[in-house]
């Protein structure tokens, strides 16, 4: 190991995040698991052969006998029964103590979408849940403001990146780890003892899955990290977001691999959005309307919703609902009120569906989201409600959504998507864009729909077909928007120019990225890959 970012960014203790005997771990589970990710990587391509082929998605004939039979999740532990607002966010120092500090119950630390992969804020990321776990961490502002931890806080858990990225500056034989072992590593081995000791447990989300059986590659990690530090089986709990298409079909399969560390599934509704437009983006019978018009009353997410909800409850897993974009306004009363209200709404709508949490982007909605789920929810969860009994097949998973494409909503989405990447490249993972606090799933979702759009021709209503030319015409309006906002700031015009550059390839390309992600990580500013890092 070598480099100022190692060297600079130490434990409490004096030791290095990225530690010799940290990486040996990280090097365990990749030497160990590292093979199994790279084959069920390659199996993913399956579910959209088969749509190519015209056959038509369903439910696994295969499994069949797991969706029949009786069985159960592990009970969840004592600080994971009432789970009713849980607040997602970015891991450096001032935003975990807000968050910790909020009133909600659980507090997502994120190292995936809402995390900009910059080496040094990777590993800083890390130091700062370190300190977390101890009650140690503090954090003054540049005004002189003081952040500490409150008496009662948050139960901490930790969102690792990905199956498909990999992270370059920790190379195991000459080949860089996957991403989702370094951040799910370092954090279990730093962390996972003290975690017991105080009480509480090494809990995580596991996000992107697909099929089951990364499922059970994940549970296998978690035996062998359990293993490795001599906890009794079943410490380690994890919830699966289900935010793919395929993983849809594979809900039960998914909590029955999981069973014995299972803290259950959660609504992951905009990447959802974006798996949908990703694996039929070649239907011209599956062009979606522009993302405004996509909330989850329409039938195909309503229908996905509910079929969460119910595919927990039978199985005793928590059921936890999607993500408040919208954040509070200041300055102006009438829409701060507007964007409550669209927040209370969605709340209300998933405690009747039998929800027994959801998540926030900001403090300031956890008591919006609290009182709708204090006042419908009277005690810890609704494991014992069963969701309402529709029928929900393959046919009501995908509905095609009927609706309209404007200019107007052309440029919004290629106002997020430049905005967020500029944003993204600096280091900067969550970002506040038009009163939303939008993460990496923003990008996905904008550039998904700018390629689908033009690649099949949508009109825009009184404008005429979607074509490269419109939207690079807007992304010029755009990133003259940004230019004049950095005060021509050299670095910020060298910044925007790079954002813009990557989303015209994403939304006008000839072929579809199946993530925007390993295109961005070429442009982060902050330390190329290779330069420092650890070696095994």
């Amino acid at each position: 190991m070598k480099g100022r970012d190692v060297d600079g960014i130490r434990l409490p203790d004096g030791r290095p995040v990225l530690s010799p005997d940290a990486v040996e771990f990280i090097a365990r589970l990749v030497r160990k698991f590292g093979p199994r990710r790279a084959e069920l990587l390659e199996r993913r391509g399956d579910f959209r052969r088969a749509l190519l082929d015209g056959r038509r998605p369903g439910f696994l004939k295969a499994t069949t006998g797991i969706r029949t039979s009786s069985w159960t999740v592990a009970a969840a532990p004592m600080d994971l029964r009432d789970r009713r607002v849980e607040i997602t966010g970015p891991t450096d120092a001032k935003m975990t103590i807000n968050a910790l500090n909020s009133g909600a119950r659980v507090f997502m630390a994120d190292f995936e979408d809402a995390h900009s992969p910059v080496w040094t804020a990777t590993l800083e990321g890390q130091r700062v849940l370190f300190e977390a776990v101890r009650g140690t961490l503090q954090y003054d502002a540049p005004d002189g403001r003081p952040y500490r931890l409150a008496p009662q806080r948050a139960v901490l858990m930790v969102r690792p990146r990905g199956w498909h990225l990999l992270e370059p500056h920790v190379q195991i034989d000459g080949e860089a780890a996957p991403a989702s072992l370094v951040d799910f590593g370092l954090f279990f081995f730093h962390n996972a003892r003290e975690l017991v000791r105080r009480g509480t447990g090494p809990y995580f989300y596991l996000p992107k899955l697909e099929h089951y059986p990364e499922a059970r590659l994940w549970n296998d990690i978690l035996d062998f990290a359990e293993d490795a530090v001599e906890l009794p089986r079943g410490t380690v709990r994890a919830t699966v977001l289900i935010e793919t298409l395929p993983a849809a079909f594979e809900m039960e399969e998914i909590l029955y691999e999981l069973r014995t560390h299972s803290a259950g599934l959660n609504c992951g509704r905009w990447d959802y959005i974006f798996s949908v437009i990703k694996q039929f983006r070649d239907d011209p019978s599956f062009v979606l309307p522009e993302r405004g018009q996509l909330g989850m009353e329409i039938p195909f997410l309503a229908s996905y919703a509910t079929l969460l909800v119910r595919t927990c409850h039978r199985r005793g897993a928590h059921a936890i609902g999607g993500m408040a974009a919208y954040i509070p306004i200041r300055g102006d009363e009438v829409a701060n009120a507007e964007a409550l209200a669209r927040v209370r709404a969605d709340k209300v709508r998933e405690v009747a569906l039998g929800y027994d949490g959801t998540w926030v982007a900001h403090p300031g909605l956890v008591p919006v989201a609290q009182a709708v789920f204090d006042a419908a929810m009277l005690g810890p969860n609704q494991l014992d409600r069963p969701a309402p009994e529709l029928r929900i097949g393959p046919d009501e998973l995908l509905t095609v959504p009927r609706g309209t494409i404007t200019v107007a909503g052309v440029r919004t989405n290629v106002r997020a998507a430049l905005r967020y990447l500029d944003a993204w490249l600096r280091g900067t993972g969550a970002v506040a864009i038009d009163h939303r606090m939008e993460d990496a799933a923003t990008v996905e979702i904008s550039r998904a729909q700018l390629w689908q759009w033009i690649r099949h021709g949508a009109r825009a209503e009184g404008e005429g077909p979607v074509t490269p030319t419109l939207v690079r015409s807007l992304l010029a309006l755009e990133r003259d928007d940004l230019l004049r906002e950095s005060a021509g700031d050299a670095g910020r015009l060298r910044g925007i120019d790079r954002a813009s550059r990557i989303v015209d390839e994403l939304a006008t390309g000839p072929g579809f990225a199946e993530f925007f992600t390993p295109r961005a990580y070429e442009e982060l500013e902050e330390n190329p890959p290779g330069t420092t890092g650890g070696r095994r």
